[in-house]
């Protein structure tokens, strides 16, 4: 799965949907109190967040379906009308982001299909490649930008000490799951820094091809402004 791209497959479910069609069945399935019909647009095809907010739905609706005091209805009724309301709003939201990824990949891609290796050190690097044109009639040109970020192990006193120490073992497996998380955010901050240049009308040419990773001052970690390569450019 893509990390800021939405995968093929469920592009053609977005986009298949028809967003007045989409509350006509809300309607109904509130009216009727059963969501058979709405199953028809395969939302569960869209994605996570789609798929949640109709599975929060499809969680009211039954609720309502069960509940018979006067006054529960009421309230489980007022619960499913706002979960019909979210179930609307995010797919409102995924066509956006989809007509948002179909206009920047008429000038630029960048490949978000990158694989963690398979042991981690303290020395991360990702490597993000990428392609752009000035404009819809140029051909596409090619590059990429390696990030990179030396993790400090040194021991965080600040914590309390386990009661017992940890085998080796768990030590290292602690150390490679930290590690993980940190490649991880270095991954997506890359990512969404090379988007975000491009989205905002930054020169390929003018990417450098290693970037060093400027870390917290005061936790010394990586934070929302890590990866911003421009940051530093003359």
């Amino acid at each position: 799965m893509g990390e800021i791209t939405i995968p093929r497959d469920e592009q053609v479910a977005i986009a298949t949907i028809d967003a007045s069609e989409l509350d006509r069945l809300i309607d109904q399935a509130i009216r009727e109190e059963r969501s058979g019909d709405l199953h028809r647009l395969h939302l569960g095809n869209c994605g996570t967040y789609i798929a949640t907010k109709l599975r929060a739905f499809e969680q009211a609706l039954a609720r309502h379906r069960e509940a018979k005091a006067p006054r529960k209805r009421a309230q489980t009724e007022d619960a499913l009308r706002r979960a019909g309301h979210d179930l609307t709003f995010a797919v409102g939201a995924m066509k956006r982001r989809l007509e948002a990824e179909q206009k920047d990949a008429q000038l630029f891609v960048v490949d978000d299909q990158i694989m963690p290796p398979y042991r981690f050190s303290k020395h991360l690097s990702v490597r993000v490649s990428y392609r752009w044109r000035g404009t819809v009639d140029d051909e596409w040109k090619f590059g990429h930008i390696t990030f990179v970020h030396d993790v400090d192990l040194r021991p965080d006193y600040t914590r309390p000490a386990p009661k017992r120490k940890p085998s080796a073992a768990k030590q290292e497996q602690d150390l490679q799951n930290t590690l993980y998380q940190t490649w991880e955010h270095l991954m997506r901050g890359a990512l969404y820094s090379v988007r975000d240049y491009f989205r905002d009308g930054g020169d390929g040419d003018k990417i450098p091809d290693t970037f060093q990773a400027t870390v917290d001052s005061h936790s010394g970690g990586l934070n929302n402004y890590s990866t911003q390569f421009w940051r530093q450019q003359p």
